[in-house]
Formats: structure tokens, C-alpha cells, sequence
């Protein structure tokens, strides 16, 4: 009777403890479960469609992101060009200012000999420019044979602008050369005045205003000694603004209208750079 007192107490823990086992959920059942609410999880995600969305977002963006390296692509390359032809403008400025300078020797010359005697005029402007010289074969010395007929008045003007233009100061030749041009339209020295506007222009980039004048010299002056000067300088003015076709077009006349002369093979260089 003792002995079952003693083991009344084990019994019940015994009891309690298989109850609990029996009432617990089991692990495996409740992996299971979980398994099951993933999987219709996943089914309703396919079902609504969701994953098909993704993959054509995937496709989209894809397409997007190989579009825009395209276009990256191609704004480099445009730099690339851009950088090249930015150099080609400076090198030509470059040589083109020192033109300048020759130009501005000669033309001075001849303005000196305007002033003096014929003679004077004919032996003390011999030298040449790119510009005047290869303008149909006339030299400073038929610069100097159109200025006899000048005024001085008219070439003192016509000399204070040309002297901002060979000292740098575009600006001011500008103003000087519209200035004569406006006050001596008929003046034998308008076709220079005109040209050199259009090279003070083109030095200061504004291409637009350049194109316009040297296309002033060839209608109005198409006989004039600047009339090759003008139609290269109109073509490399073309060139500059992207007008390439349209600007090798007046390079290809000036090498058939002007054989043999220097700034024909000038203008034969820019057509063919490396000889070709």
C-alpha cells in the first residue's frame, strides 16, 4: 500500500508527459505545411502572371540598356570627331593669321606707293600674299594700280581698318571695314574691304557672318583679284560649319577655275589631303 503511494506521483508525471507529447505539433507535419503554403504561393504568383511581367521588364530594360550604350557609343565617336576637326580649325586660324601678316606687308606696300609716284608703287610692292597673289595671279603691285586711283581719304580708312585686322584687334577691323564699305560702296577697294571683313569674321568663328561676305565678293566682284582668295576661303568657311559636301563643291571650282595657281593647290590639299 506504501509502495503504490510512492509510484502515484511517477505515474501522473508519466501521464502528463505522453499527454504533452501526444497534444504537440509535430516538426515534419509543420515543414509540410510550410511547404505546401510556399508552393501555393508560387502557384498564385504564376498564375497571376507575375513571373511572365518580370521576364518582359527584364527584356525591356535589357533592350534599354543596349540602347543607350549605342547612344553612347555614337556621342563618343562625335566627340572623337568634333575634337578632330576643332584641331584642323585651330591649325588652319594658325596658318591663316600668319597669311595675315604676309597679306598685310604687301598690302601696306602698295598703299605706301599709292601715296608716292607710279614708279615708286610699281618697284616697292613686288612681294606677294597667299590671299592677293593666288586671287587669279595679281600680286600687291595690282593692288597698288587700284589704289592710284583712291583717294587718300579712302585709303586712310580703308588702312586704319586693315591695321586692327593684322594686330589682332578683330573687333575693330570689323567695325572699320563695315564703316568703309558703307561709306565708299563703289569704291575700288570695296571687294578687299569685303573679302578682309569676311576673314575677320572667320578668325572670330563666327562662320555665318564670313560665309556671307566672302559670297558678297564673288556675286558682286566675281573679277576681282579676290575672287580666288573668296571662293577658298568660302569653302573652308563650309567646311567649318559641317557643310562638308557643299564646301568641297567650291573647292573643286577654284582648282578648275584658278589651274596651277596657289591656293588651287591649297584647295586641292583640303579635297585630298593624303594625296589620294
Amino acid at each position: 500500500m506504501r509502495a503504490l503511494r510512492v509510484l502515484a506521483p511517477a505515474a501522473a508525471l508519466l501521464v502528463t508527459l505522453l499527454s504533452g507529447c501526444a497534444t504537440g505539433p509535430d516538426p515534419t507535419q509543420v515543414r509540410l505545411d510550410n511547404l505546401d503554403a510556399r508552393v501555393g504561393k508560387l502557384e498564385q504568383f504564376v498564375s497571376n502572371g507575375s513571373l511572365v511581367q518580370l521576364a518582359q521588364q527584364q527584356n525591356a530594360l535589357q533592350a534599354e540598356v543596349r540602347s543607350l550604350r549605342g547612344r553612347v557609343d555614337s556621342l563618343q565617336e562625335h566627340d572623337r570627331r568634333f575634337t578632330r576637326q576643332q584641331r584642323a580649325l585651330d591649325a588652319d586660324l594658325t596658318k591663316r593669321m600668319g597669311e595675315l601678316e604676309r597679306a598685310s606687308a604687301a598690302e601696306a606696300a602698295a598703299i605706301n606707293a599709292a601715296a608716292g609716284s607710279a614708279n615708286a608703287g610699281a618697284s616697292g610692292s613686288s612681294g606677294t600674299s597667299s590671299g592677293t597673289a593666288a586671287a587669279g595671279g595679281g600680286g600687291s603691285g595690282s593692288l597698288a594700280g587700284m589704289m592710284s586711283g583712291v583717294d587718300p581719304t579712302q585709303q586712310s580708312v580703308y588702312q586704319q581698318a586693315f591695321d586692327a585686322l593684322k594686330s589682332g584687334s578683330y573687333s575693330v577691323a570689323i567695325s572699320g571695314f563695315k564703316g568703309f564699305l558703307k561709306t565708299y560702296p563703289t569704291s575700288a577697294l570695296a571687294p578687299n574691304a569685303e573679302y578682309w571683313l569676311g576673314e575677320a569674321h572667320y578668325v572670330n568663328q563666327d562662320f555665318g557672318k564670313a560665309e556671307k561676305c566672302f559670297r558678297t565678293v564673288l556675286t558682286r566682284w566675281p573679277d576681282s583679284a579676290k575672287a580666288a582668295a573668296a571662293m577658298f576661303d568660302l569653302g573652308n568657311t563650309l567646311i567649318a560649319q559641317g557643310h562638308t559636301r557643299a564646301g568641297h563643291a567650291q573647292l573643286k571650282a577654284l582648282v578648275k577655275q584658278f589651274p596651277g595657281t596657289d591656293l588651287a593647290k591649297r584647295a586641292a590639299h583640303v579635297l585630298h589631303p593624303h594625296g589620294q
